[in-house]
């Protein structure tokens, strides 16, 4: 029985907690200071986290099956756990604390379910690595909500009174508004404009249809596929110089930070490849990417007090989009630039495609609609029996072809990356000062999975493979940071030129 206080979950939410797609997102946290427990305690206690319905609501099922988010009192004991003793396995003795942490982090993504007996979240508190990982479900909201809500919870550590600043993000209403102003002056290129969008947006979501479907990369040294969730995993991470990137940008005109994230994975993925299969890749050979790209009105990080209101545009929860993102290996010789150049043109197409909004609405739409006409028929007094029982059948049914649907694309995919801006201050949890800012989420049927969080002039990109299909993370995450050192060099030349 449901109470009247119990909120029902959303259909994103409700497809995160499938079994096929339960998603737990990680966030580690480098102290500065040796970490005091007590002050975490106390701090977790008065912070804007345990005010938030998501932190403390439990999920409970209807005998129905539908889930429900109904408020409890949280114990901060059950949900900060401590570990005194270093995180390290009987043959990684001598490993760096990042490794410590890496190894831990690998091993929270496939074998630690967080309990439902408690509400969707903790804290694992790493004393000897001073690191602290905040562990939340999926459910309870998307990478942008989450980190958001984190950095409402911090203080600058120059400013302790003062929240950290939080990057600026334009509205697409008004980009939108700015370049239909521009298209104006000439109708002919508005026309030819329209068409390329219109002809583009078909491509891209016929292309997202049959990749759902049966259409999929070609095998290489870094696909995953069907069950590979369930492999164990290794992390590695790879770290950028926000400047680097910066100075690449500007070599290419209007090209942003994402392009040149992309091209570097384009060209650090076609090196690796090149060094595990030298003989068997074929130049100009797809691999398929997936992305997560933010459907809010608002771009970047979000206000949190704008996310909780009802009638945002900016809400809280997941509202983000998935598009396919392809890449193309290319042997050793070419430009570093042009890797950056065809990311940039491909991103430029994806921007005017609905393809995000396409893959979200879908599955809101399925399960929106059957959940909503069950509860209805439900609650009718002149349905029958047969009818009610119809309707769980179908919506259970339905449920499972959207589950069906979003893993078959993982499946049918290479790898998947997402990319997180963060504060451009030092900031302090709880008072002590923050070190590094590191995003990763459990595994996915893809054996290559990368996130990345910008933090006070660094970018920290977190490489989670399924250790089986690819060895060698450290030596990617290598290959990654060379290819923007390389790219770098170019755009050095082409400045000095």
């Amino acid at each position: 029985m449901t109470t009247e206080s119990d909120e029902p979950l959303t259909p994103a939410g409700r497809l995160f907690l499938q079994p096929e797609m339960d998603t737990i997102i990680h966030l580690a946290l480098g102290m500065k200071h040796p970490i005091d427990i007590d002050s975490i305690k106390a701090f977790l206690k008065n912070s804007i986290m345990i005010n938030h319905p998501r932190f403390c609501s439990l999920l409970v099922r209807d005998r129905r099956g539908r889930e429900y988010w109904r408020r409890t009192e949280v114990d901060i004991d059950r949900h900060v756990i401590v570990l005194d003793s270093p995180v390290t396995t009987p043959d990684s003795h001598g490993s760096t604390s990042e490794a410590a942490v890496n190894e831990y982090l690998a091993g929270l993504a496939v074998s630690t379910p967080l309990s439902a007996e408690k509400p969707l979240w903790e804290i694992h508190l790493l004393r000897d690595q001073r690191c602290a990982i905040m562990r939340i479900h999926h459910a309870l909201g998307d990478g942008i909500s989450l980190m958001s809500m984190f950095l409402a919870s911090c203080k600058r550590v120059d400013d302790p009174e003062a929240l950290p600043r939080i990057p600026s993000g334009k509205s697409k209403q008004n980009e939108t508004r700015n370049e239909r102003r521009r298209r104006r002056r000439n109708w002919g290129e508005v026309l030819w404009g329209i068409l390329m969008m219109v002809w583009f947006n078909l491509v891209f979501v016929v292309d997202f249809v049959l990749r759902s479907l049966w259409v999929c990369d070609n095998k290489t040294a870094v696909t995953g596929g069907a069950g590979v969730e369930l492999w164990p995993r290794k992390l590695a991470t790879a770290k950028f110089l926000l400047e680097d990137m910066k100075l690449v940008k500007k070599a290419v005109p209007d090209a942003t930070i994402n392009d040149v994230l992309f091209g570097v994975v384009s060209l650090g993925l076609s090196r690796y490849l090149e060094h595990r299969s030298p003989n068997a890749m074929l130049e100009g050979l797809r691999l398929t990417g997936l992305a997560m790209v933010n459907l809010r009105d608002q771009q970047g990080l979000q206000d949190v007090t704008e996310l909780m209101k009802n009638n945002s545009g900016t809400r809280w929860g997941n509202k983000f989009g998935m598009i396919l993102l392809p890449v193309y290996y290319h042997k050793s010789g070419e430009d570093p630039l042009s890797y950056l150049k065809r990311a940039k043109s491909m991103i430029d197409r994806k921007k005017q495609s609905v393809e995000a909004h396409f893959s979200y609405k879908i599955g809101d739409l399925v399960m929106s609609l059957f959940g909503a006409k069950v509860k209805i028929y439900c609650n009718s007094k002149i349905s029958s029996l047969l009818t009610v029982f119809f309707c769980i059948i179908f919506t259970c049914f339905m449920l499972q072809v959207a589950c069906l649907l979003n893993y078959r694309i993982l499946c049918n995919t290479t790898f998947s990356i997402s990319n997180v801006v963060g504060p451009q201050d030092e900031i302090a949890y709880a008072g002590n000062p923050i070190t590094f800012v590191r995003a990763n989420s459990s595994s996915l049927p893809h054996a290559l999975t990368m996130h990345m969080v910008s933090y006070v002039g660094m970018a920290d990109m977190q490489i989670l493979v399924a250790k089986d299909i690819i060895p060698d993370p450290e030596f990617l995450a290598k290959c990654f940071e060379e290819a923007l050192l390389e790219m770098k060099e170019a755009a050095a030349a082409i400045t000095t030129f």
